[in-house]
């Protein structure tokens, strides 16, 4: 088969990373060229900068697509897309849904028209596998007038979740993945279709994760709003980088560090076996149950916490899978035409 000349550069772009990948298209399929993550991260653009160097060292400079990750599309961005002036407008007004993440990923995208005005960007959102959500998992409980400022579940982790479905030989009626990681969320698929996740209007809702609370009594936050200007207290950086596996361990947000039985790892495989039989009953049953995520794919004993509190749960199967997220950038890219 001849080899395609085409490359495609896949940016993967966390609120303090930059991942980023090179695939070539081999038939129908983007084939890994190169992949590597920048080192510096509190400039996204200097981050770029430094990716793009490393590349053109390798010869790797010419580019046919480039496919972003971004997080949020907002309530005007739905679909994976080919990046234009207006949706480019369209996420910059979507940054209070993602804040943490989308100006980072704005960064990069106006960084890589700066550098390539002429090549195509493809917007390859962590949202869009979840747009399949029916009405009675998408809808908050909150007053119409709300709800029309965009508030609703939009869910996470699409792109991961999107990468698994192609590892599987068949695609099973019920399936959940748990996507665990720092950022966590699981996710009921039936018949290849998102129908619920943990994730709600932003990532920091679900399970607890390593810095982010998830999902909170609302009275907590009209509590510490009312102390928060006595208290000097910044309820974005509590809810978001102060809570999780730190805020209750004290001692750090990466699992490796924790005692085994430390109350947050417990906390954590209590909430997410909750959530993955919640994840059952909305599909009415469970087939296939799937790890992935840095969590999910490494530490055994977590994932042996949270299914030994489901084997009251009638028999399914259980995999580990790598989450690909680059390569399904490669795959959207590849898959969208200008």
């Amino acid at each position: 088969m001849a080899i395609d000349q085409r490359l495609i550069l896949s940016l993967n772009c966390g609120s303090s990373s930059l991942k980023y990948g090179v695939y070539r298209p081999i038939g129908e399929q983007p084939a890994l060229e190169f992949e590597g993550e920048a080192q510096e991260i509190q400039n996204h653009g200097v981050a770029l900068a430094q990716a793009l160097d490393d590349l053109a060292r390798r010869g790797l400079t010419q580019f046919w697509k480039v496919g972003h990750r971004v997080v949020h599309g907002g309530p005007d961005v739905r679909n994976h897309t080919v990046l234009t002036d207006d949706i480019f407008k369209k996420l910059q007004a979507a940054v209070s849904f993602a804040p943490l993440h989308l100006p980072a990923s704005l960064a990069v995208i106006a960084a890589v028209r700066a550098r390539m005005p002429d090549v195509p960007q493809v917007v390859c959102l962590d949202t869009a596998f979840h747009r399949t959500m029916p009405d009675v998992s998408r809808t908050f409980a909150l007053p119409q007038s709300v709800r029309q400022l965009g508030v609703e579940r939009y869910g996470f982790h699409g792109l991961s979740l999107e990468s698994i479905l192609p590892q599987l030989q068949t695609i099973p009626a019920k399936l959940v993945v748990a996507h665990l990681g720092n950022g966590s969320s699981i996710t009921a698929i039936q018949n290849g279709q998102s129908i619920d996740t943990t994730m709600g209007l932003t990532p920091t809702g679900g399970v607890m994760m390593g810095t982010r609370s998830g999902d909170l009594d609302p009275g907590v936050m009209l509590f510490l709003a009312a102390r928060s200007l006595a208290l000097g207290l910044d309820l974005n950086d509590i809810v978001n980088q102060q809570s999780g596996f730190l805020g209750v361990s004290g001692i750090s947000s990466d699992v490796r560090k924790l005692p085994p039985a430390s109350l947050a790892l417990r906390m954590f495989a209590y909430q997410v076996s909750k959530a993955i039989a919640g994840m059952t009953a909305a599909l009415g049953g469970l087939d296939l149950l799937v790890f992935t995520g840095g969590i999910g794919e490494h530490a055994a004993a977590v994932r042996q916490q949270i299914c030994d509190s489901l084997k009251w749960i009638d028999s399914f199967e259980i995999r580990v899978l790598p989450a690909q997220e680059d390569l399904q950038i490669a795959r959207i890219a590849l898959s969208c035409s200008k």
